[in-house]
């Protein structure tokens, strides 16, 4: 079957791969797959790579293979999301790419929108876009906003010096091209938090970057998550942070030391917080102190710069909206 790929072309192959890695997925799965049918995209390949130790997520994806173009994989040995994902792009059949994970949802009109941005602009390693936040019932919290007004290209340099002070980029919503995944290295299987804020990087030296204001995706938030579960361990989560930061910020010194180093101050006071954050929502309050000092520091240009790149407020206010009705 002849597929119309974006450039108007008509080929049989798809021209988008869908990843999804799958673990006991059945409490969500079903919403997920369905938001994907309902595009009602037939060149649309999914692939779902699935470790759970039952059939339970696969015979809950059987249920769409009149909708959906799919392949499972069941019974996998990889276990994390991470070494999933590096692995069904090396299969993916098309040449742009996006994950979505079992709990995330596609919102109507997301496979015409990429279809848009990547005849727009073909040659973009990185498209990314607003997306929703929902909680467990799939109530709308809030949305969670690049820190970009314009859309269309960003200026490289930009992009690095923002994305470094905070991972702004809500994992369901960006696409981005298979040969610009492969020659960056796919994600880091060591970083089990900010594997995807790392990525997001490395293909920015890829490629052009494109900005969408257009909200396409849902990410779901929910007391089972893998984003609250691992935080709970301080001392990983913030080492998972100041790997990134480590990594990434000696690219933008090379082009603008006396930036790198406003950058530098407000990713650690962003480091901060987010550990002080984490340790406040099992329970605790180390670090609070720390990060209040870190904030006050940064002096008033720098605060905003924090609180423009961080999105702090449109992460936050979303989970305590689900904490204070008991969904988180």
């Amino acid at each position: 079957m002849n597929i119309e790929h974006p450039d108007g072309t008509e080929r049989n192959t798809p021209w988008l791969t869908v990843i999804m890695p799958a673990h006991r997925g059945e409490r969500w799965i079903e919403a997920t797959l369905s938001s994907l049918a309902d595009q009602a995209d037939d060149g649309i390949e999914l692939l779902i790579i699935d470790s759970s130790p039952d059939v339970a997520t696969a015979q809950i994806a059987r249920r769409f293979s009149d909708r959906l173009s799919m392949q499972i994989q069941e019974h996998s040995p990889l276990q994390s999301w991470q070494s999933k994902t590096n692995h069904a792009a090396t299969l993916a059949k098309a040449d742009h790419i996006c994950w979505l994970h079992q709990d995330d949802l596609w919102l109507p009109g997301r496979a015409a929108a990429i279809r848009n941005w990547i005849r727009k602009a073909p040659e973009a390693a990185l498209h990314l876009a607003t997306s929703a936040i929902i909680d467990g019932a799939g109530r709308r919290l809030g949305l969670w906003r690049c820190p970009f007004k314009e859309e269309g290209e960003i200026e490289p340099a930009l992009f690095v010096e923002r994305l470094l002070v905070q991972n702004f980029i809500a994992a369901p919503a960006p696409v981005y091209r298979k040969d610009a995944w492969l020659a960056c290295g796919g994600l880091d299987e060591e970083l089990w938090y900010t594997g995807d804020w790392d990525v997001w990087l490395k293909l920015a030296a890829q490629g052009p970057v494109h900005h969408h204001a257009q909200v396409t995706t849902a990410f779901r938030i929910h007391a089972s998550s893998l984003t609250v579960t691992g935080s709970r361990n301080i001392d990983d989560f913030e080492r998972q942070m100041r790997i990134v930061l480590d990594r990434h910020l000696p690219r933008l010194a090379a082009a603008d030391s006396s930036t790198a180093a406003r950058v530098e101050r407000a990713s650690t006071a962003s480091i901060k917080v987010n550990c002080a954050l984490a340790a406040a929502w099992a329970g605790g309050w180390g670090g609070s102190l720390a990060a209040a000092t870190s904030l006050l520091a940064l002096g008033p240009a720098d605060l905003l710069r924090y609180m423009r790149d961080s999105r702090i407020v449109d992460r936050l206010v979303p989970r305590l909206r689900a904490k204070l009705t008991g969904s988180l």
